[in-house]
């Protein structure tokens, strides 16, 4: 048996898009980064490593399989991911040494 041509492009982890909205709109809060290109990326792998991955094809298949309870349950466990990795990148910061001043 011959197998089709595959694109796999179509599967994506939905987290990934939900934690980088929830990175944007906290940064936008904080805005306590001193390299906030590099440092947003740092907070986003970091949270996205405290999440499991949710693996769809469709967003709405994803809304449709899950309880409102199953959604806010969620929801809060991005919330907590992200401020978890924020945390630690401002402690990672305030340990380092301040740049030098010119």
């Amino acid at each position: 048996m011959e197998l089709p041509t595959v694109d796999f492009s179509s599967v994506v982890n939905r987290q990934e898009n939900a934690v980088f909205r929830r990175v944007m709109e906290v940064a936008a809060l904080r805005g306590t980064l001193r390299d906030p290109a590099a440092q947003l990326l740092d907070v986003a792998c970091l949270a996205l490593n405290r999440l499991p991955p949710r693996y769809i094809r469709h967003e709405a298949d994803f809304y449709f399989y899950l309880s409102p309870q199953e959604r806010d349950q969620l929801e809060s466990a991005i919330f907590e991911a992200v401020d978890q990795a924020f945390a630690l990148v401002e402690h990672q910061q305030q340990q380092e040494q301040p740049p030098p001043q010119s």
